[in-house]
């Protein structure tokens, strides 16, 4: 079975990691780079968008909580420019704000905690190395059945 990655990608993959707080791009990118991916990172989604469709990238991480655009709003445009894109998305309020997978469109949702670093490493590697489901938000997904359903 192959993969649409190439070697070489897969040798030094890129991630992107977009979250508002400086201290947490910090400690994670200096955790993805110990490990050896090539790490770039954002402060917004805006940012986030305009370094995604510069230059691709095999995983992006998002934080749910940022101004002008939170993670799903995020994750919503990286599917529009990238339907196979593979996407993290991190929060601390995981729980109290009922995140998941298919309500936001991610492939993994991951709380910050403690064990946040041995969690995010191994989704990241988890994505690289499998063709991750590719799905929408539940909201999108209802309105492509009603529009099947009507035969639009």
């Amino acid at each position: 079975m192959t993969t649409s990655l190439t070697a070489s990608r897969l040798d030094n993959p890129k991630i992107l990691l977009v979250d508002d707080n400086q201290h947490g791009l910090i400690v994670r990118k200096s955790l993805l780079e110990e490990v050896g991916f090539a790490v770039q990172t954002a402060s917004d989604g805006e940012e986030a968008l305009e370094l995604f469709t510069a230059s691709g990238f095999d995983v992006v991480v998002t934080d749910y909580r940022m101004p002008r655009m939170n993670g799903a709003e995020l994750i919503r445009k990286l599917r529009e420019a990238d339907a196979n894109s593979r996407i993290i998305l991190l929060s601390g309020f995981v729980d109290p704000l009922g995140l998941t997978e298919e309500g936001t469109g991610a492939d993994v949702v991951l709380a910050k905690s403690a064990k946040e670093p041995v969690q995010l490493l191994r989704a990241v590697r988890r994505l690289l190395n499998e063709n991750a489901r590719r799905k929408p938000p539940s909201s999108q997904k209802r309105a492509r059945g009603a529009a099947q359903a009507t035969g639009l």
